[in-house]
């Protein structure tokens, strides 16, 4: 049964704002945890909102890859998936997520899933907060690493034109 849609628009501006107010803070400030925790609502809502079986089980994996996301920035853990795996790339859902350190693996797995979100569903609610994920993952994975944003921010748009 479809979610109702009376109150959502409202809902999906507020934790947009509440995302963009984190981005704006977090850059700022040089602190990526801010990012990461003003993200939740929106997240958390995304979860609320989403129905299918792709969507739903995308949008909770999402929301455990941003409670991961926390704890790895909070307590400054370091692990370099590439190494662990031998690999600097891997197909997830079928879109191609380079690999290194887990803490900006975590916000490019959320970015990639919010596209998933975005690409497999109807909802113009879940497309809304499915954007506003991924836009707040690339300033987690800048305020982390700005080196890397241009390489992601290609790998994104290549899969974009490959899904068109």
């Amino acid at each position: 049964m479809a979610k109702p849609t009376k109150n959502a628009a409202i809902i999906c501006t507020i934790v947009s704002i509440i995302a963009l107010i984190g981005i704006i803070i977090g850059l700022s400030k040089g602190i990526p945890l801010i990012i990461v925790f003003l993200l939740l609502p929106a997240t958390i809502y995304e979860v609320y909102r989403t129905e299918g079986q792709s969507t739903k089980s995308s949008s909770i994996i999402l929301l455990v890859v941003l409670i991961a996301e926390i704890i790895l920035v909070l307590f400054n853990i370091n692990f370099n998936l590439a190494d662990f795996l031998g690999t600097t790339e891997k197909y997830i859902g079928g879109y191609l997520v380079p690999l290194g350190e887990i803490e900006i693996v975590a916000p490019t797995l959320m970015a990639v899933l919010s596209i998933i979100l975005f690409v497999r569903t109807r909802g113009v609610y879940t497309r809304w907060l499915g954007v506003t994920i991924f836009l707040t993952s690339l300033a987690i994975i800048y305020s982390i690493n700005p080196a890397i944003i241009n390489d992601l921010i290609k790998v994104a748009f290549q899969e974009g034109l490959r899904q068109i």
